[in-house]
């Protein structure tokens, strides 16, 4: 393989991106957002759905540092697993913290579908396996059934499958994760702000931020507003008091990742998420082209600052790459940083006075982006939101026990339609038993479920339990 010298990401060439001006005046608005990547970006889209006037600010250009650097990776499932979010928190907030990524991957097909974005989304399952070669199979598939019960007990797509497609070994697989370009869908996005009257100002940097009356300061221009968004992946102090944000800046570990993208033959990767279950893990998905697909794969992740050689951890993601698939050509490589929280969940929330944040994504950096966005646009218009207090920066502790989180939220957006989008997304009936998905025997022209071994007729009678009712097979 011979990889390019340079560091650029896979979309920075793929892609081209609307320009916009450096802000060269005082103005007034309803809403400034501080970062254009797709969480500033998204939430000044739902303000002008709003009505509200919005100013978006970047240093740089639209979705180029943090979104830029991106595997583009959409999905629900996070680097906590499920079981670990049960014990930790209860069935409910577990629940809530995956029905918070489900609700921002159905809010980026909505916004992809109004605005009509040609950015190569789509719907694909995902995959949590064992490092390929790894040992302890039988250890890994006991868990892996767990997570899958685990998910599906709690109304999410989520099968133990014993063989995973392409990479082999027992896992998991979840239904309806998805992803995209991201360069691709944020061009349309910011299309559609300007379409609306939102104004987006590159190359204008953020001076300084007052309390009285709330403003800010950037390009030597003010500008100023009713509420602050800060979108700046580690958020910037803005009218925090520096003892608060300096603790809260304790609370966050920072993380490099590496990337590598390589053209393989077109069809010989399956269209679908990986990550395995390595630590720190390994993950890999598909961008489709019309003559050769390209893989993304990526990994290695160490604490920022902190690896002596940075180059090695490219040439360890090419030779595992290599070990994957013979004759892969690296075209791109380049990194990007996470930021972990001592809780795994995210810091979502108000940090100062009108003055919304989002931080601590960890793997799951477009998904909980998306969610930011969609949270900060609740707060500013008065709406309430399931995930507030879940999320908040300033928790301390979030209660494990009973909560009637259903019943409490349901009428908000996403719960209205939640059941029929599992529904709508699952692929085969579900397992009476435990809620597993169950698989199709075309030997036996059985069902039959992967999690406990209970079997059914063609119409959903039981053969064997430990199942005691039929399965719906209309």
């Amino acid at each position: 393989m011979t990889p390019r010298t340079d560091t650029l990401p896979l979309w920075s060439d793929t892609a081209s991106l609307p320009r916009f001006p450096k802000l060269d005046r005082d103005e007034e608005v309803d809403v400034a957002i501080v970062g254009a990547g797709i969480t500033g970006l998204t939430a000044a889209y739902l303000l002008t759905l709003e009505g509200k006037r919005v100013a978006v600010l970047d240093r740089e250009r639209c979705a180029q540092i943090d979104t830029g650097h991106t595997s583009a990776h959409l999905t629900m499932v996070t680097d906590v697993r499920l079981t670990e979010l049960v014990k930790t928190f209860g069935r409910d907030h577990a629940q809530a913290v995956w029905d918070a990524g489900a609700a921002a991957l159905a809010t980026i097909d909505e916004i992809v579908r109004a605005e009509r974005i040609d950015c190569d989304f789509a719907w694909l399952p995902g995959y949590l396996h064992a490092p390929i070669g790894a040992d302890g199979a039988r250890a890994d598939a006991a868990a892996f059934r767990e997570e899958a019960v685990a998910a599906a007990q709690l109304g999410f797509d989520a099968t133990f499958v014993r063989d995973v497609p392409w990479v082999g070994g027992a896992g998991v697989r979840y239904g309806r994760q998805a992803r995209f370009h991201p360069r691709k869908y944020l061009a349309g996005v910011a299309r559609a702000i300007a379409d609306r009257g939102g104004m987006i100002f590159e190359h204008t940097n953020v001076q300084e931020f007052s309390d009285s009356p709330l403003s800010l300061v950037a390009a030597d221009r003010t500008i100023v507003c009713d509420d602050i968004v800060l979108a700046t992946h580690t958020p910037l102090m803005g009218n925090t008091s520096l003892p608060r944000a300096t603790l809260f800046q304790t609370k966050l570990a920072l993380y490099t990742s590496y990337v590598i993208a390589a053209e393989v033959e077109r069809g010989r990767v399956p269209d679908a998420l990986f990550w395995d279950t390595a630590d720190p893990y390994h993950y890999l998905r598909l961008e489709p082209r019309r003559d050769r697909d390209v893989v993304i794969f990526g990994g290695e992740d160490h604490k920022t600052g902190q690896a002596d050689d940075t180059a090695r951890c490219f040439e360890r993601l090419e030779r595992a790459l290599a070990m994957r698939i013979d004759g892969a050509r690296v075209t791109h490589r380049w990194s990007g940083q996470v930021i972990e929280t001592p809780d795994g969940l995210p810091y979502i929330g108000d940090t100062a006075a009108h003055q919304f944040a989002g931080t601590g994504f960890s793997g799951n950096g477009m998904t909980f982006g998306t969610l930011t966005g969609m949270m900060a646009v609740d707060r500013i218009v008065g709406r309430d939101n399931p995930w507030r207090e879940l999320f908040d920066p300033g928790r301390t502790k979030i209660r494990g026990g009973a909560w009637d989180y259903i019943k409490e939220n349901k009428d908000y957006p996403y719960y209205l339609v939640r059941d029929q989008l599992t529904r709508r997304y699952r692929d085969a009936p579900i397992c009476t038993h435990m809620g597993c998905t169950v698989e199709w025997n075309d030997a036996e022209h059985t069902w039959d479920c992967p999690c406990h071994g209970s079997r059914f007729k063609t119409d959903g009678a039981v053969i064997a339990g430990p199942a005691e009712s039929p399965i719906d097979v209309k």
